[in-house]
């Protein structure tokens, strides 16, 4: 599977201010390119944390690109993704609809109760790991699925987890013109953070986009 890590974050790392709500960082050039880099992928991930402050819906916005997937026999949108380890995904959550399949995905120490209540609101829930999502082998049942190519939208949370395990292949960063600041707001990678053996990146672009910069990296995978 290629993953592919987007996010949008302020000049100073901030991807939000430190009650965690939506940030309007990027405008409708970045808005156009993201929906693009989703109508280009089988799947678009986010991790709970994301969900339950934002409530995102994931789908496509622009028709074309809709009408583009299902010409070539696509679902008309990217499946969902959500990593949830302890099923706390709300059932009338708006990545839960009928636009397009969901997958939550959780471990086994998630509640049953809510695990069958997250089933019953129409996710496909995958369980993979003990206390947390092992994200390599929820990938791994997710690409036997037929998710060759996925794009992770966030949280912090997720984007450290996801470099902790290398299975990050690309990275891009819109920087937006504004500074959020604030010592508890969330940054592009949070998590427990790397002492040593740092990820490495390649940069692979640089695009002025409007008042901000577009930053693309691949990442050097070990041997």
């Amino acid at each position: 599977m290629h993953v592919v890590v987007n996010a949008a974050m302020s000049a100073d790392g901030k991807l939000s201010h430190c009650e965690r709500e939506q940030v309007a960082i990027s405008g409708p050039a970045d808005f156009d390119r993201v929906d693009r880099v989703r109508a280009d992928s089988d799947a678009v991930a986010v991790g709970v944390g994301t969900v339950l402050a934002d409530d995102p819906h994931l789908t496509l916005d622009d028709t074309d690109r809709v009408a583009a997937r299902r010409e070539r026999g696509e679902p008309a949108h990217p499946a969902r993704v959500v990593a949830d380890s302890r099923a706390r995904t709300p059932t009338d959550a708006r990545v839960l609809d009928e636009a397009a399949m969901t997958y939550v995905l959780v471990s086994d120490a998630a509640p049953a109760d809510r695990a069958e209540a997250l089933r019953d609101a129409g996710a496909e829930v995958v369980a993979a790991g003990e206390e947390r999502v092992d994200l390599a082998a929820a990938f791994a049942e997710l690409e036997a699925r037929g998710v060759d190519r996925l794009m992770v939208e966030g949280g912090g949370e997720v984007i450290f987890s996801l470099f902790d395990a290398g299975l990050v292949d690309e990275l891009s960063v819109f920087v937006g013109p504004t500074v959020i600041g604030g010592r508890d707001a969330p940054t592009l990678a949070d998590g427990e953070g790397f002492v040593e053996e740092f990820p490495a990146l390649s940069l692979s672009g640089v695009e002025r986009i409007d008042d901000g910069v577009l930053l693309r990296w691949t990442v050097e995978k070990s041997d």
